[in-house]
């Protein structure tokens, strides 16, 4: 069988959104801090989250590459990335709060890092899992095909 690379992003995006409704739920449940007004309001937060930690991503490394691989400014890019890394979540808290008002709180700056690093976490976990699942047991080579 034979997988496009666009079945590849989709699903990888699909187990994704999966992954970080499960989490936001989570935290709903167990974090008073942290309140969603409904279900599906819950998989549009995970969808905008999930979108907003891919371009973030995107933008770290970018930063990243600019400091570390095209100048070799090591102090200036730990700064700088310290820096997106650490605004991003307010970044994230206005965006939330832009979008859905009242429908979501997120708690404070440490819940939404909890988030972030849980959701982070557990999207690794999967693709280890998927990773994993992958080997050819007459070969014993690994090939991940799903995006991160």
């Amino acid at each position: 069988m034979t997988v496009s690379h666009r079945q590849q992003v989709f699903a990888g995006a699909v187990i994704n959104v999966l992954v970080n409704v499960v989490v936001l739920n989570l935290y709903v449940e167990f974090a008073d801090e942290v309140v969603i007004d409904s279900f599906i309001i819950s998989v549009f937060t995970a969808v905008l989250l999930t979108a907003m930690l891919s371009v973030l991503a995107r933008f770290e490394h970018r930063v990243h590459h600019f400091f570390f691989e095209k100048h070799s400014w090591r102090f200036a890019g730990v700064v700088t990335i310290w820096l997106v890394l650490f605004g991003s979540k307010f970044v994230i808290l206005e965006v939330v709060d832009i979008v859905f008002g009242d429908h979501v709180s997120l708690g404070h700056l440490l819940e939404v890092i909890l988030i972030v690093v849980t959701m982070m976490v557990a999207g690794q976990v999967m693709q280890v899992i998927y990773d994993r699942l992958g080997v050819d047991a007459d070969e014993g080579s690994t090939e991940s095909t799903a995006p991160s």
